[in-house]
């Protein structure tokens, strides 16, 4: 979004992991007058996943994405950011934070995220990962997720909804409202 002479831009970088990739993207980024505002990376098998959002001048935007696209050892795409919601809207909603524990196995988080859809729950973050269950082998999966929901939430139809799915599963599923910084 254009504002004040200045566009937000949000990329996706995707690459072999090694040593240097964020060091390569942040030097294209700095040397083409971008700020680095807000980012999340990871190591997913054997990869290097990150998403970025970076504020650039306008006159300097082709420029960057030029140089994105040279990074060596990266896949980077950018797409230009587009609030959808606007900022009051944002503010006056409810935040809410999803912590599911369970034996891992297809479809957990496909079912939980047609229940958020349902009640039309946005996802803003979620981290998800697999570990073996203490004094066992069996594998068990992981996931918190930070959320957000009209003011007018039905929050007692969510969590008996939720609450189903959980026994369905056999899964821990924990919501919880959280207050908005």
């Amino acid at each position: 979004m254009s504002r004040s002479g200045t566009t937000s831009l949000v990329l996706t970088a995707i690459g072999d992991d090694r040593p240097g990739l964020v060091e390569r993207l942040a030097t294209a980024i700095s040397q083409n007058d971008g700020n680095w505002l807000d980012a999340s990376m990871s190591h997913l098998a054997g990869k290097f996943a990150g998403i970025v959002c970076v504020s650039v001048a306008d006159e300097r935007l082709d420029a960057l994405k030029k140089a994105l696209a040279e990074v060596p050892g990266l896949r980077i795409t950018a797409e230009v950011s587009e609030l959808a919601v606007p900022s009051e809207k944002i503010e006056s909603g409810r935040r809410l934070k999803l912590s599911l524990v369970g034996h891992d196995r297809i479809g957990i988080v496909r079912e939980v995220s047609q229940v958020l859809a349902r009640h039309a729950v946005n996802v803003e973050e979620l981290n998800t990962h697999t570990a073996s269950a203490p004094m066992s082998a069996e594998i068990l999966f992981h996931a918190t997720a930070e959320l957000t929901a009209a003011p007018a939430l039905d929050a007692r139809a969510l969590t008996r909804d939720l609450e189903q799915i959980s026994n369905d599963l056999m899964v821990d599923i924990t919501l919880d409202e959280t207050i908005r910084p």
